[in-house]
């Protein structure tokens, strides 16, 4: 245009064309930022779930790239990158993406609060929720849900009772299932199973997770019995049990020995189709409470139906054979396993040594000691060092037993309890009482078992002091309450020295004497000292008690015929054959 004359207006339109040419240009630019962010928040959201890290970061750099992430213009973006980290398990860096960003909001925190609470540390969770409350935001659904979690690993009852004071002033649990269910959860993890029932029942809104989270609940705290009641009100209510309602269910049955009601199980499982089929915890478990239940044949059955066999189930098996004494079974089974190429894992090796152990098979023990000893499985891992330690026992082999728990990394009431059995089962009286004051000298508190332990070599060696003194040590310093096994031991250790009044003081002094096993300890040592009165006493507690006893009749005829009194000897023969025939077995 130059060398002509323009009116002004031609100026002026110009220069509005150049500032519309410009807005447009911006307002495009702008259209194609959120475009691609939005396209970077599904692509970091599918790592987040496949926890693909390396595509993550890569994502990341891309964004810096192309200057994506002016942070305080992108909170969801940012949140997405926090999310992706923390789901990938590096939590660090998810934090440090948020300390980044300038104007954060409920959504960003809720990103990392949420890697925390579902991975740990918790704590971190609980820090990040009271900075995010001191920047003057208030916590949503999410947030609160994943602090009543983290409440709940943390076992934190009195925070988790103000953050549920908290939902209900808000009103929050009127229409929010998920809330509901974290607050049943918290309280159940931290083992306040009347608080949690009482809030399951005044919530307005289930589903099949509360049931679960309540049902679970009963099962962990071995509460079978309410366990099952509480299965069968779920389903009367019209909720079906699934995968996880039934793997609690099955526990439950575990906990109180119930084959009948696990079989039942087993036979509503099988009417769902593909159910079992598809999901190996679930044919885990079966194999588990047959085993332990008592049905090893049963379990064998289920397992050789699975169509998926993991360590877990080969694991679960050999337990069970290990378990019921058939440690020569565990020992195919486990030869088996890695012929099929299943790596056995920590629990399997424990379970293997604990079989050799019991069959005395060293050089298998040996080799697996080997093994794990190799793989590097020693350093971090006290159970596998105890099953070590106790099988090397067992052998016989107390300097190699001891050589092993001194190698361990560290020692639990378990490694010292297992060495104590060790000296108690070969008579190595003095060692185990050396090692039960050492023990004490290293800050450890020995447990029921220890005592059960000690009491047990003071009765095989005789030592009546010993034994008196650390049963009161038990009662008195450590307030343990004594079991069945502490009275048979007392009662073992005074009658076998013939203080007989002292054997039945301390039968008079148990909340519960009904128990025939403890009878018949009185019983035996009538028969080293041809006590034939007290003896006479002993076994008519013992058949009342239980009248197919086989072992309280052979005793009481063999004190009879040991002082003389053959006819005496008959009738008790005679009395046990009407046992026989009346089918009282």
């Amino acid at each position: 245009m130059d060398g002509y004359f323009n009116p002004p207006w031609v100026h002026e339109e110009f220069q509005r064309s150049k500032v519309s040419l410009s807005a447009h240009r911006k307002k495009h630019n702008n259209k194609e930022n959120i475009h691609e962010k939005f396209k970077f928040v599904s692509l970091l959201n599918v790592c987040a779930e496949k926890r693909d890290l390396i595509e993550g970061i890569k994502l990341h750099n891309d964004i810096i790239t192309r200057r994506l992430l002016f942070l305080e213009k992108s909170p969801y973006l940012v949140s997405a990158l926090i999310s992706m980290y923390a789901k990938c398990g590096i939590l660090a860096k998810a934090h440090h993406v948020l300390d980044e960003l300038l104007n954060r909001n409920v959504v960003s925190w809720n990103a990392l609060i949420t890697g925390y609470a579902q991975q740990g540390p918790y704590n971190e969770a609980l820090n990040c929720f009271e900075r995010m409350r001191n920047e003057s935001l208030s916590p949503d659904a999410v947030t609160l849900t994943c602090v009543l979690n983290a409440c709940g690993s943390l076992g934190l009852i009195e925070k988790g009772e103000k953050i549920h004071a908290e939902v209900a002033s808000k009103g929050l649990l009127s229409d929010n299932v998920v809330l509901g269910n974290a607050i049943v959860g918290m309280y159940v993890k931290c083992g306040v199973l009347e608080k949690a029932r009482e809030v399951f029942d005044e919530l307005p809104v289930r589903n099949a997770i509360t049931w679960n989270a309540l049902l679970s609940g009963y099962a962990q705290n071995r509460l079978g019995d309410e366990a099952l009641s509480f299965f069968a009100l779920m389903q009367d209510e019209g909720f079906p049990p699934n995968v996880v309602t039934f793997l609690c269910a099955l526990s439950a049955c575990i906990s109180i020995g119930s084959l009948e009601k696990g079989e039942e199980i087993h036979v509503e499982i099988k009417k769902k189709d593909g159910l079992l089929e598809n999901n190996a915890s679930l044919g885990n478990a079966l194999v588990d409470m047959y085993t332990k239940c008592g049905a090893i044949k049963k379990a064998q059955e289920v397992f050789d139906g699975l169509s998926v066999k993991d360590v877990i189930s080969w694991t679960s098996l050999i337990s069970g054979y290990t378990i019921h004494g058939l440690s020569e079974e565990a020992l195919k089974c486990y030869a088996k396993m890695q012929d099929e190429g299943i790596m056995p894992d920590v629990v399997t090796y424990a379970c293997v040594l604990k079989a050799c152990g019991s069959i005395g098979s060293v050089d298998k023990g040996e080799e697996i000691h080997g093994e794990v000893h190799n793989k590097g499985l020693l350093k971090d891992n006290i159970m596998l060092g105890n099953a070590l330690v106790d099988m090397y026992s067992k052998f016989g082999m107390l300097e190699k037993a001891y050589r092993v728990f001194d190698d361990l990394p560290f020692y639990d009431v378990v490694s010292w309890n297992v060495l104590l059995s060790g000296y108690a089962q070969l008579c190595e009286v003095k060692k185990a009482f050396i090692s039960f004051n050492k023990m004490k000298s290293e800050g450890l508190m020995p447990d029921a078992v220890t005592f059960a332990v000690l009491l047990t070599a003071c009765s095989h060696a005789g030592l009546i002091q010993d034994g008196q003194m650390y049963f009161d040590i038990m009662t008195d310093v450590y307030c343990l309450n004594p079991t069945l096994e502490h009275y048979i031991c007392m009662v073992h250790l005074f009658s076998q020295a013939g203080h007989f009044d002292k054997a039945l003081s301390v039968i008079r002094a148990m909340p519960c004497s009904h128990y025939p096993v403890l009878w018949l300890a009185l019983l035996r040592a009538c028969r080293e000292w041809g006590n034939v009165k007290l003896a006479i006493f002993a076994f008519d507690q013992t058949v009342e008690l239980d009248s197919s006893c086989a072992a309280a009749y052979v005793l009481m005829s063999n004190i009879f015929i040991s002082v003389g009194m053959q006819e005496d000897a008959e009738k008790v023969r005679l009395q046990y054959a009407a046992v026989l025939r009346s089918g009282d077995m």
